[in-house]
């Protein structure tokens, strides 16, 4: 909300019960209490405190990052609620950074909109490249102006020799951990360190289907 800082602004829909400012409220992803001390209304380009929400209002909560996409705020009562899923990309990208001294802000970017859900982010296992995965070239336009004007780092992207990308599973662990071990250079981590396989053509994604039978490859991901 102000390119001056990081604070965030997380838009809350309320489904039930009456919110008061200063409540408690637990994350049911982090199992985490947070004090909502400054809620706010926003009309328009204008804002309010909110002393008071019901069930229907939209309340933004300034907070630092320790909201996610896809979040649930109860009382304390333990809601089990299915997540927003990640779709896998359309498009992939390797980032190019103009500026090696900034990696360290590069990586703060990425993980910063990858939680905005702007677009997903990967890592190589082998190399440490960072790789995004948009569904669309506006995804990749919007993505890279805010790093450049957000957070001061000039990026391009360059095309690589993969064109699809699926999370993997399976109830066998030391056969995932094979596939991944024997698949490196294909092999890929989101942001929350969940293998991902890069596969250069639906030809090879086959190929690996029928290769490996007991490793699922997933085009949806829930977040976490």
């Amino acid at each position: 909300m102000d390119q001056n800082h990081r604070d965030r602004i997380a838009f809350v829909r309320l489904s039930s019960g009456t919110f008061r400012r200063g409540m408690r409220l637990r994350n049911v992803r982090t199992g985490k209490d947070m004090a909502v001390s400054n809620p706010m209304f926003f009309f328009g380009h204008d804002r309010e405190l909110a002393e008071e929400a019901v069930a229907g209002d939209i309340v933004g909560i300034p907070n630092h990052g320790t909201l996610s996409v896809g979040d649930t705020l109860t009382e304390g009562a333990q809601i089990k609620v299915t997540g927003i899923p990640n779709f896998a990309p359309e498009i992939i990208r390797r980032v190019r950074l103009s500026d090696p001294m900034k990696a360290k802000q590069l990586a703060k970017a990425l993980s910063d909109l990858a939680e905005e859900g702007v677009a997903q982010i990967f890592r190589r296992m082998v190399g440490a490249d960072y790789i995004v995965g948009v569904v669309g070239q506006l995804q990749l336009e919007v993505l890279q102006s805010r790093i450049n004007s957000e957070y001061n780092v000039p990026i391009s992207f360059e095309q690589i020799n993969f064109e699809l990308a699926r999370w993997i599973s399976s109830d066998d662990r030391k056969e995932l951990e094979r596939f991944v071990s024997t698949n490196k250079l294909e092999m890929a981590e989101d942001k929350y360190g969940d293998p991902v396989y890069l596969a250069q053509s639906v030809w090879w994604l086959g190929r690996a289907e029928r290769d490996w039978p007991s490793i699922t490859f997933h085009t949806t991901k829930e977040r976490h």
